[in-house]
């Protein structure tokens, strides 16, 4: 399979080639093989490469996506036998002992395994740059961040390594790279995808598993693969009435859908990301939805903070994980790490608790906003993504932070309100996601808008918990309306 052929599909259309044998499996992953090889020494995609255990994988012969490469997210989606680093140092012995359900399920729905992306340590950042794979690009502009965590898979995909990639969203990180990199990104439901055997709940319920995709219906589909729980998780949430891959082909009907542009952290929010929404919001109307401005009506600084104290106890209790299990010292986290890491521990348990418990004051905010609108339509980010490496911590700011480190100032900076500050400036790109990972609530990115430039810019859609398949309905009906598979020939020979 040449090159320019295999980049003109999509996975669900390579599938069905090498079922109908008009196509080798093996001829696929050469083809996608041959690409990374073109492209990865640009972008830096691709961390952990698997390209001559792929051309010799074996797969169900009759399954959704048999025969088609897969990257997978070098974060939580382990894979027997293989390291999974996490991006940090810290984590480079981690070798799993077994398949994660995210991996099993995709190995029986017949993917085939190309390697692991590039993400930020612990996929804590909306770029991805860690000090241990070093930074990854964006293909519309390599000077510019393909976001994160996911960043890696975005790039890849939107590249043409491969169809779709594993991605998974805590704060964003599956949104944000589909919004950087033209591509359409689905969060599910807290619940709709097993994150076992390894934990009950990802980020106590904020992340879940999924994948960045060209199209909606590969998106669909793989939902279907792998949704539905595992044996030991904390709950089960109803089953859509039939396969979303069927589920998407169907009306949505008329929506109702309130629309917002303003961050809920009164943050600057671009004009393009403004200019997007309201594109959008144009082309829903001709399709038939009501569309009228509105919002639902939460404290954003609380859910910032909330935000916060999740990612502080989170990155303290990974750190402490690697150190127990696989001897890591200090040196082998990066600084902002360390110091986050600090925070964690540092936080009185009780205000982590409270802020915990504070996630149900947004749950029913939205749930209220629900009550009169189906859908909420709001810019995915709110900036462009950065330049490489204009998010680095300043010197200043890392010597302040050795001395803090050095002091375990930590409770000084809890009690002096200047974690207000630093949500702002943590969350000031991206302040439209965090709200559906604490509610648990379904999200997408749809890739509606470039820049005069040519820079992608994704509008978001948030649905009432366990509401995948209106998002999917609607993100069909939108790449009917606005087809973006043809952006990607923009790529083709950009490298």
């Amino acid at each position: 399979m040449k090159q320019s052929e295999y980049l003109r599909y999509d996975a669900t259309a390579l599938a069905d080639l090498v079922r109908r044998g008009e196509v080798s499996s093996r001829e696929v992953c050469e083809a996608a093989v041959e690409r990374a090889t073109r492209v990865n020494g640009t972008l830096n995609a691709i961390c952990y490469p698997q390209f001559s255990g792929a051309l010799g994988q074996n797969f169900p012969g009759h399954a959704v996506f048999a025969g088609v490469p897969l990257l997978l997210k070098d974060l939580a989606q382990e894979q027997a036998g293989h390291p999974c680093t996490y991006g940090s140092r810290g984590l480079k012995r981690n070798v799993a002992p077994q398949d994660s359900e995210f991996v099993r399920r995709a190995r029986n729905g017949g993917l085939v395994f190309l390697g692991r992306t590039a993400t930020p340590e612990f996929g804590l950042k909306a770029v991805t740059e860690s000090e241990l794979w070093g930074p990854t690009r964006n293909p519309w502009n390599t000077e510019r961040t393909p976001g994160g965590s996911s960043g890696g898979s975005g790039a890849a995909v939107a590249a043409g390594i491969v169809p779709m990639a594993g991605a998974n969203d805590g704060g964003g990180s599956i949104r944000i790279p589909a919004a950087y990199n033209g591509l359409f990104g689905l969060k599910p439901s807290r619940g709709r995808i097993s994150v076992g055997p390894f934990m009950g709940e990802a980020w106590t319920g904020a992340s879940t598993d999924h994948v960045v995709s060209r199209t909606v219906r590969d998106s669909a589909a793989m939902l279907d693969v792998i949704s539905g729980p595992a044996p030991g998780d904390p709950f089960v949430i109803p089953s859509p009435a039939s396969a979303y891959a069927d589920l998407m082909q169907k009306s949505p009907g008329s929506l109702r859908i309130g629309v917002f542009t303003s961050s809920p952290y009164n943050t600057e929010v671009a004009p393009e990301c403004v200019a997007a929404v309201e594109e959008t919001a144009r082309v829903l109307e001709n399709l038939g939805h009501r569309v009228e401005y509105a919002a639902p009506e939460f404290d954003g600084m609380a859910l910032a903070r909330c935000y916060l104290a999740l990612y502080f106890g989170e990155v303290s209790a990974l750190m402490a994980k690697a150190k127990e299990q696989f001897g890591a010292s200090d040196r082998d986290f990066e600084l902002d790490t360390r110091l986050i890491g600090m925070l964690g521990q540092t936080m009185p348990l009780s205000e982590y608790v409270r802020r915990r418990q504070q996630w149900n004051e947004f749950a029913r905010a939205l749930g209220a906003f629900f009550g009169s609108y189906d859908l909420y339509l709001s810019p995915t980010t709110g900036q462009l993504p950065a330049v490489i490496g204009e998010l680095e911590t300043p010197p200043h700011l890392k010597l302040a932070a050795r001395l803090m480190l050095r002091l375990n100032a930590g409770k000084l900076v809890h009690r002096s309100g200047q974690v207000d500050q630093m949500a702002l400036e943590s969350l000031a790109r991206t302040p439209f996601t965090q709200l559906a990972n604490l509610t648990g609530t379904p999200a997408m990115s749809v890739p509606m808008h470039w820049t005069s430039g040519g820079l992608p810019v994704g509008v978001q859609f948030g649905a009432r918990h366990g509401a995948e398949a209106v998002l999917l309905q609607l993100a069909a009906q939108l790449e009917e309306a606005n087809p973006w598979f043809s952006n990607y020939e923009k790529l083709e020979d950009a490298f």
